[in-house]
């Protein structure tokens, strides 16, 4: 499996529309097995993007898709910039199947 986890910093006063354009379209993206996003109770202005995918390649074709396309689009300009990037390598959990 692959993870990332990274802190998004958001345009003062546009935490709630970056948060609605990271949630719209996420439904469909092959290999995804949990993907999370919150608000930061002690940051006004941040977001933390949890996603947990069956392999690393699964989540470079998910960029590809054009729903994912739109949404990076769509955010950009509500992005003040990135905090925190960190890959994991996730091996279970609640929601999360293991490999046999």
């Amino acid at each position: 499996m692959y993870g990332l986890i990274g802190k998004v910093r958001a345009v003062t006063g546009q935490r709630d529309a970056l948060i609605a354009i990271l949630l719209d379209g996420v439904s469909d993206m092959p290999g995804c097995l949990s993907y999370v996003v919150a608000q930061d109770p002690a940051d006004a202005d941040a977001i933390w993007v949890t996603e947990v995918w069956d392999s690393q390649a699964s989540h470079k074709a998910s960029l590809s898709l054009p729903s994912i396309k739109d949404a990076i689009s769509r955010g950009r300009p509500l992005i003040a910039g990135f905090d925190q990037y960190i890959e994991t390598v996730p091996v279970g959990g609640h929601g999360i199947q293991t490999a046999a």
